[in-house]
């Protein structure tokens, strides 16, 4: 390796030397149209596990993998859905050739219903992808229009001036494809997407491992993969094991037993059946998105010959009878599970002595909507099992032993880390280069990467940002609605109504609420008007006949006042009415 590999490969490369490169031209090579380069740039899902969008750049036209979401927490009052920014390329939205929908997952396609009248280019996907989108697109008033063409696993197509190959990989969703990209004189590219190699995945084929090794003989030029699971050691593990451990576990409950999963994982719906088979009990459906996957798998030839029961039908069985598959595994206070708990589902209840499953992983940052649900569940007599006890989860990603594997069948020149936390992107940025992988780099949402020719560097970067979706409008996470929110959420709010003459006097008390700051019939309230109405007098006649002096200075000394007496500083507004 050289210096300069070795450099491009230990760090990222600084901003004043991006914007250096810049004065000197190199930078804005790649917006050329006549440009032979091929170039990759993230806008989601580098440095962070979900909401993935990623771009390929060659001959003036722009690629687009995945179009993904995340979700809000508890740090964000009232917003659910967060997906990228994509201003930089609605801004060369001219040059959007089309979107390659690796698979299903929500983080991989849950903001095109969002995004896609922004971008309104052509999507491509495998059949089990395509339904699913379709049933989204459904909630939109646009839907309709949005062209989706239908390609068959392992198909080829081409889009614009790219030419693709889908390879067939294992995950916890049928269809999941890894791309291989081929633009002009460029070696070829492969962008994983989310993959495993699940040696018995239940549901739909393995891994084409022969196809991967034919690419590692023909010479692939960089690798763009997933690193969720890069601390791992070992393997994921394989589906298969998880229904003779589930199909074991549930014959020990004598009551109602409930499963938590991931409404995606058609594998494990077809578990959940089987193991309600295997029990003598009836597997039932709770839970919209369940239903909606179920529908998505069965018009593709997946869960043939399984019916589950309504919730409705599920209730009136025996408790020893039925398997209720729900939805909420992650703690979603509008998920079934959750209206369970909180005694608001129309149909399904469930009493001490029952028992609740949680065939899934904990999502980064759920961990205390879960906890909820879980102690919920615990305090009514309900038997909680987890996969943090028992081995009945296994994860859709690759773990250490997985990647190593992939490295040896692909061998790529250049190894860029996506779908991870920045810890994540740079220990698997090491593990490829132990796996002799040339050159390896870190990189971040907004970093333009020339793949060829040459070595691989940055040669720009480019805005990249968050948007929220906060009732019907998407707006930028740093937008002031939502920070006057935030801020409202810790701190509460003050509003106070002064009532004034021409001259500034005031005319009548001073009057106030104080939401979430003090009670009604606190004395501090009477004491914070009585300070607002001071303010106002001991201020200098003129002053007093500006209205916007009026009110700030009352503003300033309420929420000093507020901070010394309560250590909070509430979003605070006043309120002047000028008599005539």
């Amino acid at each position: 390796m050289t210096k300069k590999q070795k450099k491009n490969a230990a760090a990222p490369v600084n901003g004043a030397a991006l914007k250096s490169a810049a004065r000197n031209g190199a930078a804005t090579d790649y917006l050329d149209p006549d440009d032979e380069g091929l170039y990759f740039l993230p806008l989601g899902g580098a440095g962070e596990i979900g909401m993935n969008l990623n771009l390929y750049r060659h001959k003036g036209q722009w690629l687009m993998v995945d179009c993904g979401v995340t979700f809000g927490d508890d740090s964000m009052p009232g917003i659910e859905v967060i997906t990228p920014d994509p201003t930089f390329i609605v801004e060369h939205v001219d040059e959007l050739c089309g979107l390659i929908l690796t698979h299903a997952h929500e983080d991989h396609l849950g903001a095109v219903p969002y995004l896609w009248q922004r971008l309104r280019c052509p999507i491509y996907a495998t059949p089990f992808t395509a339904s699913v989108l379709r049933r989204k697109l459904e909630d939109t008033d646009f839907g309709k229009q949005v062209p989706v063409t239908v390609v068959p696993l392992s198909g080829s197509f081409e889009v614009g001036p790219f030419e693709i190959e889908l390879i067939t990989l294992t995950h916890s969703i049928p269809e999941p494809n890894a791309l291989v990209i081929r633009a002009g004189e460029a070696g070829p590219v492969v962008h994983t997407g989310d993959w495993k190699f699940d040696p018995d995945p239940l549901v739909g084929p393995t891994s084409d491992e022969a196809r991967l090794r034919d690419l590692g003989e023909e010479g692939v030029l960089a690798m763009i993969g997933d690193s969720t699971n890069v601390f791992r050691e070992g393997e994921a593990g394989s589906e298969a094991d998880v229904r003779r451990n589930l199909i074991e576990m549930v014959g020990r409950f004598k009551n109602r037993v409930a499963v938590a999963c991931f409404a995606s994982n058609v594998a494990r719906l077809e578990t959940m059946a089987k193991v309600a088979e295997a029990n003598g009990r009836h597997p039932a459906l709770i839970g919209r998105s369940l239903w909606r996957m179920n529908s998505a798998a069965k018009e593709n030839g997946y869960l043939k010959g399984i019916e589950f029961l309504s919730e409705h039908d599920a209730g009136f069985l025996p408790r020893d009878k039925v398997l209720l598959i729900c939805t909420g595994s992650q703690g979603e206070p509008r998920a079934a599970l959750s209206r369970i708990v909180g005694d608001s589902h129309p149909h399904i209840t469930l009493e001490g002595g029952d028992t609740v499953i949680f065939s899934s992983r904990v999502i980064p940052g759920n961990e205390k909507s879960i906890a909820r649900v879980q102690n919920a569940l615990i305090r009514r007599g309900i038997e909680v099992v987890t996969a943090k006890n028992d081995d009945i989860h296994v994860s859709g990603h690759p773990a250490r032993g997985e990647l190593v594997r992939m490295y040896q069948h692909v061998r790529p020149q250049i190894a860029i880390p996506v779908h991870g936390e920045s810890r994540h992107l740079i220990e698997h940025a090491r593990l490829a280069r132990d796996c002799q992988v040339p050159e390896a780099l870190v990189v971040a949402n907004g970093d333009v990467i020339r793949l060829y020719p040459g070595p691989a560097e940055r040669v720009d970067e480019v805005y990249n940002g968050r948007l929220a979706l906060d009732g019907k409008r998407l707006v930028r996470l740093g937008d002031p609605v939502l920070r006057d929110r935030h801020r409202l959420m810790h701190s509460g709010a003050v509003t106070l109504t002064l009532v004034l003459d021409k001259a500034g006097r005031l005319r009548s008390d001073p009057v106030g609420s104080f939401h979430g700051v003090l009670e009604v019939d606190d004395p501090a309230c009477d004491d914070i008007l009585d300070l607002a109405a001071d303010t106002v007098e001991a201020m200098q006649s003129g002053a007093r006949r500006d209205d916007a002096s009026v009110a700030e200075a009352v503003r300033i000394a309420v929420r000093r006042a507020l901070n010394e007496e309560l250590g909070r500083k509430p979003v605070t507004d006043v309120h002047v009415v000028r008599l005539n």
